[in-house]
């Protein structure tokens, strides 16, 4: 039952080599090259319209295949680090050639993976590690805004995590806390800081 599952998501649009690579990815993820399963993912998803909503799908399944199999993010880094980089391209496009920025509208499919990505890294366990509460603040810091734009329902699912975490977790370290707080008066700052606010945690991120 769960062989066919994983047989179940659409990637005959790949070459034999890719599809052998993506449903090893899907169940033995730590055996093949994670980096390279995010680039093609990406990459398929701003050409195919079609596949770009089965890319959610996928993306899921390997990031927790992934922590499940090792504890490990390589996947979900790199299609973080990717997908901040199209964001980025995207609004680019938007300031010179609207119509281009029509046409590249397979990006708002890949929002969904990037909202799982992020509500992983928001659970309790992964607000006790520090490197993973850094990860989230940076990618909210360069994408949170263009994300809000797309899906605000699920950007307030995400804000209720870190609130939550932020209030209730007493086991958050002193560093990953200041991140978090930071991180709610940012978003609650329309997405930026005040001056004094950006002194004050500049300053004690210096100090820590």
């Amino acid at each position: 039952m769960e062989q066919s599952a994983k047989e179940d998501y659409k990637i005959q649009s790949f070459d034999p080599e890719t599809q052998k690579l993506l449903k090893t990815a899907l169940k033995e993820p730590s055996s093949v090259d994670l980096e390279k399963v995010a680039d093609v993912i990406v990459d398929q998803s701003l050409k195919d319209p079609v596949f770009s909503k089965e890319a959610g799908r996928i993306c899921y399944t390997i990031v927790q295949a992934e922590a499940q199999q090792n504890n490990g993010s390589v996947f979900r880094r790199r299609l973080l680090t990717r997908l901040q980089q199209e964001f980025k391209v995207r609004e680019e496009t938007r300031a010179h050639s609207l119509q281009e920025w029509v046409n590249n509208m397979p990006m708002v499919a890949l929002v969904h993976p990037v909202y799982d990505c992020l509500l992983r890294l928001a659970q309790p366990d992964a607000l006790m590690n520090e490197e993973e509460v850094d990860c989230l603040v940076l990618q909210l810091h360069r994408i949170g805004d263009q994300l809000e734009k797309v899906n605000s329902q699920r950007m307030d699912d995400l804000f209720f995590l870190l609130r939550d975490g932020f209030l209730l977790q007493e086991s958050i370290g002193s560093m990953a806390r200041l991140l978090l707080l930071e991180m709610l008066e940012f978003r609650a700052g329309g997405w930026k800081l005040s001056s004094t606010a950006n002194k004050y945690y500049y300053s004690e991120l210096c100090t820590d």
